[in-house]
């Protein structure tokens, strides 16, 4: 791969299972530079199941999972519908992932295999670099999830060492934290005060770089811990943007099938027919 350069380059940082009322609650941070007007922030509304993989599949392909068919987080296969990773890599782009290794499955290759899987630098893609977590083990006394401020260094590391136009990282760690305690407990602020901080201390350093950052939720999540069905709680999250793209008003209600097409929207990389929705910036 040559490595084209793409009209502008993007993160995208997904905090799984936030819902919208934590992110404006105590996401401090992102929240100064709203009020700061170097960020934008709406609301945004999940696909339906709103479960973790079904949201990971229609986040990248624009489709809802009625469509692309993960409907669950035991329905794992690679995916058929292009999706960002496969559009930006046709377009000569580099890509990078920092994830839990569904991603890898929907997107690369399936099943995971993880002496093979777990980290790879693969030229063609469609994920360029990947470097994958799968929390097996994984239980309500034990979350198997690696440190955040990790994952956020390894996703720096892969734009100033490898060069990427589009990267992605997730992390569970929220989510996790509010299947064990819910979402309205002391042990859930500190998560979120920590979340918020260790964020911080990469982001102004993808700024400077010249990338545009969206960070967002995969879905929300109820006070007693739950998601996956049709609730406010369950799918409202909010969507931080930082760049110079034009959006509509803030009081407008996005929906997450529109965030693929934003995202190649912004980068200049051609949306495929099966991504139907709007891109919401110009």
């Amino acid at each position: 791969m040559s490595g084209i350069r793409l009209r502008s380059k993007l993160l995208l940082i997904v905090l799984d299972g936030l819902p919208w009322r934590n992110w404006r609650k105590f996401m401090g941070n992102l929240e100064g530079w709203v009020q700061s007007g170097e960020a934008r922030v709406w609301k945004m509304r999940s696909v339906l199941p709103s479960t973790s993989a079904s949201c990971y599949a229609s986040i990248h392909t624009g489709v809802p999972p009625q469509v692309h068919g993960v409907v669950s987080n035991e329905t794992l296969f690679r995916v058929g519908q292009p999706d960002i990773f496969s559009e930006v890599a046709k377009a000569g782009g580099r890509t990078g992932a920092v994830t839990h290794s569904f991603w890898s499955i929907f997107f690369n290759r399936a099943p995971f295999d993880l002496v093979r899987d777990i980290e790879y630098d693969e030229p063609d893609g469609p994920i360029t670099h990947g470097r994958f977590h799968t929390m097996t083990g994984y239980n309500h006394k034990n979350q198997m999830t690696p440190s955040d401020i990790d994952l956020f260094a390894t996703l720096t590391m892969l734009t100033e060492r490898h060069g990427i136009d589009y990267g992605i990282l997730h992390t569970c760690t929220l989510d996790s934290m509010g299947h064990r305690y819910g979402h309205d407990c002391g042990e859930m602020d500190q998560a979120l005060f920590a979340m918020d901080a260790q964020l911080v201390a990469f982001l102004p350093r993808s700024l400077k770089a010249g990338y545009e950052v969206i960070v967002t939720a995969d879905h929300g999540q109820t006070a007693r811990g739950h998601h996956g069905g049709h609730d406010d709680e369950m799918q409202d999250f909010a969507l931080y943007y930082f760049g110079r793209g034009a959006g509509p008003n803030e009081d407008v209600l996005l929906d997450q099938l529109q965030l693929a097409p934003t995202v190649l929207s912004r980068l200049g990389v051609h949306i495929p027919e099966t991504m139907r929705a709007r891109s919401f910036l110009d």
